[in-house]
């Protein structure tokens, strides 16, 4: 079976995801997809597996097959997890629906160290402009390192992941114009830092995700699939 045919025809979940999931959408922003399809069981019985993931067909459009995005939840995955909270839906099936209805199950203690990381990896974006000339270049990496420690967190302190950057907006909008000064952003960014940290010693998320359930229901979708 061709990888797109997995996508067309095999789709379970799919939502629309960055800065128009986020509330953060300009006049020239893309529209990010993304989605989750279920490979057919039959397809896993031969020496070549079907692929864990397929880019297209429409442009800036990524898909995971649904064992591959369950392990990269499970592991507290930004990108993955935020796929299951976005606000913008555009299609579940029964399974898809089934997936949405665990995603508590994946939320764990472990996002303080993967949003975190995710938001290192942003701020490796501009560092070396720092160091050579004491401000970034690009500003909209700041923004979204901005955006990944707010949202994770929030999620620390209440349980809940919600995307939507609400009246902080303009503010993140205006670091991404660069209208914001640098020693500004830097210590907002170390701020956010360091209520993360505080937000993960109370947190209500439990130390680890609710693997067992998350399989159960993996299980019970490839048996399914198998006829």
């Amino acid at each position: 079976m061709p990888p797109v045919a997995l996508v067309t025809e095999h789709t379970v979940y799919a939502c629309v995801m960055g800065s128009r999931a986020f509330g953060l959408a300009t006049e020239g922003s893309d529209t990010d997809r993304r989605g989750v399809y279920v490979a057919p069981t039959p397809l896993f019985w031969g020496f070549e597996k079907p692929p864990p993931h397929v880019e297209g067909p429409a442009e800036e459009q990524f898909s995971w097959e649904l064992e591959r995005f369950c392990e990269l939840a499970l592991r507290g995955n930004p990108n993955i997890l935020e796929c299951l909270h976005s606000p913008l839906v555009e299609h579940a099936d029964d399974t898809g629906r089934e997936l949405l209805a665990l995603r508590e199950a994946f939320l764990s203690r472990k996002v303080r160290q993967t949003y975190a990381g995710y938001a290192a990896d942003q701020r490796r974006k501009f560092t070396a402009d720092v160091r050579a000339h004491g401000t970034p270049r690009r500003w909209k990496p700041v923004m979204h390192a901005l955006r990944l420690l707010m949202c994770g967190r929030d999620l620390l302190r209440t349980g809940s992941l919600v995307l939507g950057v609400g009246d902080l907006r303009e503010p993140l909008l205006a670091v991404r114009r660069g209208e914001v000064p640098w020693p500004e952003a830097e210590a907002w960014l170390n701020r956010l830092g360091e209520e993360a940290d505080e937000a993960a010693r109370t947190s209500p998320l439990p130390e680890e995700p609710d693997r067992a359930r998350v399989e159960d229901f993996l299980i019970r979708v490839r048996r399914a699939s198998a006829g």
